[in-house]
């Protein structure tokens, strides 16, 4: 049986106490039955679970359901191929469940469902399982997408790394089905950092899970691994003049596009300290590129493969996929500060948006993107046609930024009481027994497990403790 879980959260804003309020209720409207199994899609007029995104927006809204989370990565595992293939997405028509397998469709998977073992209460049972999915997986990527002998792995389509409609993508067919490699194309297969990091996060995973069983043995060599990915993405697609990531297309020529795929690596680990703060410090904070008056945009939007379109397209404006994240990106390398800020920027164009949770946002203005539900096709100033909303990588960026700024998380058996100020807020967590609380007043804070006080003083940083309460770290986050 599942722990028990609940959570809420107030605050004296009511911009602030709106998103929220909205977000929880439309992420509601997202929870779907699949042929018996409660999971939450990934709504705003998409129907299925992705692999790209719902395994981490499972995790993310699971002290809300925490069986809806585990069933947004138990699909995923439960549908894997004999051969090791994931699934890049599931739907359900007419009460049947149906895997595809015609692109991997990203994979922010192996860290989300880590975290589940520790959310459902140390779960062996539940680490075995993944374990045994992502060696799997990772044996697959190496057979069919290692296509030299530089230790990089390719991208065969556009839907291999989500990223629709991207320019840099030449004219690459949209899904691949087979094994095989793709012939005839101008681009594809593609020398790919996203894949290249696909298996450094399950080697990564798997390092940390063999730890976690205490198999030392098998700890150290999925870590030399992992290594050996991280030296292999390093060598052969960093450039160490301009500080980012660069793909490589099937002539081994750099394919010049100053996308945001540097940060993407940073969510799965794959980059080192050095490489992520030149790509931070140079483009991510530099406002003629990603630091734009609403940052993140797709693609550097001094590139010439900039493209401000407000359609479903990844050569340009801001996702809110890319910002879900981006905050376990920039806290893996420290920059806690960083996330504050554009969690602050993120929810005031939520507000300033009229409460719309769309998927992309324009980088000039923070205006969301009016795109229709059906049609896809912009639609008019001051049309009375419904808009694209209650999409959920938006839906959960605006509850996961509203954690790290003014409430409480669970994560991998730590508890994270994050305490901005700027306004009164009172959060709780009921997980596993426990209870978590904390209160503000906006200058002074105090965090209780339990009801045992376990911090008391100003606010401007995140108290982190184990599940019961003793003191582990204190971190800077204004």
């Amino acid at each position: 049986m599942l722990p028990a879980v609940r959570c809420s959260f107030s605050c004296g804003d009511p911009r602030i106490q709106k998103i929220y309020d909205e977000a929880e209720r439309k992420c509601r409207m997202n929870l779907v039955d699949f042929a018996g199994d409660r999971v939450l899609v990934e709504g705003g007029g998409y129907g299925k679970i992705w692999l790209e995104t719902q395994p981490m927006g499972g995790e993310m809204y699971a002290l809300r359901d925490l069986t809806a989370a585990v069933n947004n990565s138990l699909l995923f595992m439960r549908h894997q191929r004999p051969d090791g293939r994931l699934p890049g997405s599931i739907q359900c028509l007419e009460g049947r469940v149906k895997p595809q397998f015609d692109k991997l469709q990203g994979f922010c998977f192996p860290d989300p469902a880590l975290n589940l073992y520790y959310l459902m209460g140390r779960d062996t049972d539940w680490l075995d399982a993944l374990a045994d999915c992502l060696a799997h997986f990772d044996a697959w990527l190496l057979r069919t997408r290692a296509l030299g002998a530089d230790g990089l792995l390719s991208a065969f389509c556009v839907y291999d790394t989500g990223e629709d409609n991207a320019l840099r993508y030449g004219d690459a067919p949209c899904w691949w089905p087979e094994d095989a490699p793709p012939e005839g194309y101008s681009v594809v297969p593609m020398a790919s950092m996203d894949i290249t990091s696909y298996a450094f996060a399950c080697r990564d995973t798997l390092a940390r899970i063999s730890r976690i069983r205490g198999v030392e043995r098998d700890a150290e060599r999925w870590r030399r691994a992992a290594d050996e990915v991280a030296s292999a993405l390093r060598q052969g697609l960093w450039d160490a003049e301009r500080g980012a990531l660069y793909d490589r297309d099937k002539n081994g020529r750099t394919v010049d596009v100053l996308c945001h795929n540097t940060l993407r690596c940073m969510y799965w680990g794959s980059v080192s300290r050095d490489m992520a703060d030149r790509f931070v410090g140079e483009h991510l904070l530099n406002p003629s590129e990603f630091w734009t008056p609403m940052p993140l945009p797709s693609v550097a939007a001094n590139d010439p493969a900039f493209r401000n379109a407000p359609e479903n397209n990844w050569s340009g404006q801001c996702e809110g996929l890319t910002y879900q994240r981006a905050m376990h990106a920039l806290e893996r390398y420290g920059y806690e500060k960083l996330v504050t800020r554009l969690g602050r920027r993120f929810l005031r164009a939520i507000a300033e948006g009229r409460y719309a949770f769309t998927q992309q946002f324009d980088p000039f203005t923070g205006a969301p993107s009016r795109v229709g539900l059906i049609s896809h096709a912009p639609i008019p100033p001051g049309s009375d046609e419904p808009f694209q909303d209650g999409y959920g990588p938006s839906l959960l960026s605006a509850l996961g930024f509203i954690e790290r700024l003014w409430g409480i998380g669970l994560r991998r058996g730590e508890v994270r009481f994050s305490l901005c100020g700027s306004m009164p807020c009172a959060c709780e967590v009921h997980w596993n027994g426990h209870d978590y609380r904390l209160e503000s007043d906006g200058g002074k804070a105090v965090a209780y497990v339990d009801g045992r006080e376990v911090y008391a003083g100003a606010c401007g940083v995140r108290v982190v403790t184990d599940e019961s309460g003793a003191l582990r770290r204190m971190v800077a986050i204004e």
